[in-house]
């Protein structure tokens, strides 16, 4: 099994389903906000940029997963933002419940930096028309930020089991 962690990062497919993966949650997301009417939030935009930083991070090393420096970016981005992905969704959650969740304010715009105001470029996926501590929509129990917060954290454990299966298995060559 650590053979195998060890090896994935060379590997193109690797990369691919990663990347795949976080670009079939972000349609997801699409589908939930344009089809089923459910507006995104702030916490919710920021959940879907991280999802996005992944995504994009993954691009890197699927280009060249051989070099050691595009591997890093990979691994770089994609535990960096899995682990804010995690925070922010935590944060979404403890929100939708709280007590008096009305009275629990969000954000009215994304806080992009004003370099980058995606918000502003692309409105029909950053856009955020919706309040944080609304419920709209559940599945077994668990609101869309108890989903991400389990989804974030299963990438955060891929990830450092991956990491940690290549530098076990560097340092044992």
């Amino acid at each position: 099994m650590l053979t195998f962690l060890a090896k994935l990062p060379t590997q193109r497919r690797a990369w691919a389903i990663l990347s795949a993966s976080c670009f079939a949650l972000l349609a997801a997301a699409l589908f939930f906000q344009y089809q089923l009417g459910l507006e995104p939030c702030v916490k919710c935009i920021y959940q879907r940029t991280a999802v996005l930083g992944i995504g994009l991070a993954a691009l890197i090393p699927l280009f060249a997963p051989q070099l050691f420096i595009t591997r890093l970016v990979g691994y770089s981005g994609w535990l960096v933002a899995a682990i804010w992905g995690w925070l922010i969704a935590r944060e979404h959650l403890e929100i939708q419940n709280s007590e008096n969740s009305w009275f629990i304010v969000c954000d009215t715009f994304p806080n992009f930096p004003s370099w980058m105001p995606l918000h502003e470029w692309f409105p029909n996926f950053f856009a955020a028309p919706g309040q944080c501590g609304e419920i709209d929509w559940q599945f077994v129990g668990l609101s869309m930020p108890g989903w991400m917060q389990i989804i974030f954290a299963t990438y955060t454990v891929i990830g450092v089991a991956v990491v940690l299966a290549r530098l076990v298995r560097f340092k044992s060559l």
